[in-house]
């Protein structure tokens, strides 16, 4: 363990006034605070910053300094709040960059058709998988839709994640599109999260337009993206960039009409087959490629040469049954930036926990504990253009800190399928105690 010989502080002069709070007997701080233009990549991704017995410094619900607490103590004024951390581990809130928590029902039953060996596009063809959920949604009320997602958003809460993406996707009509965003917004805020919306309108082909597959195309370019847009609905866009669902022209095109129209992008990329769903993400400059189960050195080589976060989503591949995963490995010794998130949803992957996503990852794809901790936080940020709010203790980032119960980052994903969360701050304000 390194101890902390410094005091790293954003404002001197408002430290010297005193804090709003000081947490104090930290065991271990991981603040994830470094140096460098971008995410974390290659060595990187496995320096999680000072760490040791330390304070850290609040104040307007951003954090103001950290260091060692009698050094910190030293150089502040009086706290207006002090906090105990009892020598446990203090982290950033979890950034769950990838989740589709707006839905109906859940598919229990193609889980087990699953586990009795059909597989995801056998149910998909029989009208399973996506179309079944858009079914459901449309013929559900706003009210029941929000008392879900408020149910299912909370206990991602509890488990750690301040910051989450929630896409649409299950609605693939522009008045089912727009009122799934808003009720993500409005469920995020009754919990208080911080919410990020993307416009999955490119989620699948809806039934009535089946056979006019560029049709719908036109219609996601020409009405739903421009009227989502024109409401400040959504902050990105995604497409689910597949053979069979929409091919490498259609998902540029409509790549490049979100982006046109001032949003961000992310893609759905390479899950299925190695498609190039990667390398198009990364040519246009996209936030994030997605999944990436069947990526190729191609794929790889683009990543690694681009902005574009690789979102790995092993809970996925978990929940299918599945025994290939990502490449982990192979993409951040190529100096790929690397991500993680739950891929939450009602099909292919029911994984709200950061914590248990960041255990499949370790045992899974090898990563280190700390760098599926990084990933699951500064590189989480990135994915989301969020690098300058969370996803890091930098003084000056937003208070989202977690106190674990654990004085070691390492037994979280040691615990696999614990909540090893204690306290959830947000902005400075506890938001949850347990």
């Amino acid at each position: 363990m390194t101890t902390i010989d410094r005091v790293v502080a954003a404002d001197v002069a408002a430290l010297a006034a005193g804090p709003d709070l000081l947490v104090e007997n930290i065991g271990q701080l991981c603040t994830l605070d470094a140096p460098g233009a971008g995410p974390r990549r290659g060595p990187a991704l496995d320096d999680l910053g000072p760490v040791g017995p330390a304070a850290l410094a609040v104040a307007g619900g951003r954090v103001l300094a950290y260091g060692p607490a009698e050094a910190l103590r030293a150089r502040c004024g009086p706290p207006r709040a002090v906090h105990d951390a009892g020598g446990r581990c203090v982290v950033p809130g979890w950034v769950d960059p990838h989740t589709h928590a707006v839905f109906g029902r859940t598919r229990q039953d193609e889980y087990e058709r699953r586990l009795r060996g059909e597989t995801y596009l056998q149910i998909a063809a029989a009208g399973g998988g996506i179309q079944s959920s858009v079914r459901d949604l449309r013929g559900r009320s706003d009210a029941d839709l929000r008392d879900l997602a408020v149910a299912r958003l909370q206990e991602m809460l509890e488990l750690g994640t301040t910051t989450v993406e929630i896409k649409s996707g299950y609605g693939l009509s522009y008045e089912d599109e727009a009122r799934m965003l808003r009720i993500a917004a409005a469920a995020a805020d009754m919990v208080g999260l911080r919410a990020v919306r993307t416009c999955l309108a490119a989620h699948e082909v809806p039934p009535e337009y089946r056979d006019r597959r560029d049709a719908y195309v036109r219609l996601v370019c020409d009405e739903i993206l421009p009227r989502i847009v024109g409401e400040g609905l959504a902050d990105r866009l995604d497409v689910f960039c597949e053979p069979s669902v929409f091919d490498l022209e259609q998902t540029a095109t409509i790549l490049r009409r979100g982006l046109e129209l001032g949003l961000r992008a992310t893609v759905h990329a390479d899950e299925l087959e190695p498609f190039g769903g990667a390398a198009l993400a990364a040519s246009l400059g996209a936030d994030s490629a997605d999944h990436l189960i069947r990526i190729d050195a191609a794929g790889i080589a683009a990543l690694a040469g681009s902005s574009t976060v690789a979102v790995l989503l092993p809970g996925t591949v978990f929940s299918l049954g599945l025994r290939a995963y990502a490449p982990a490995r192979a993409m951040i010794e190529a100096g790929v930036a690397v991500a993680l998130a739950t891929d939450f949803n009602p099909g292919s992957c029911p994984i709200a926990s950061v914590p248990l996503i960041q255990a499949i990852a370790c045992t899974q794809m090898r990563l280190t504990p700390a760098e599926a901790l990084a990933a699951c936080t500064v590189n989480a940020a990135w994915a989301l253009g969020l690098q300058d709010e969370v996803g890091s203790l930098a003084p000056g980032r937003a208070a989202d800190f977690l106190v674990l119960d654990v004085d070691d980052y390492r037994l979280v994903p040691y615990h696999a399928g614990r909540n090893p969360v204690r306290e959830v701050w947000r902005d400075g304000r506890r938001l949850v105690s347990r």
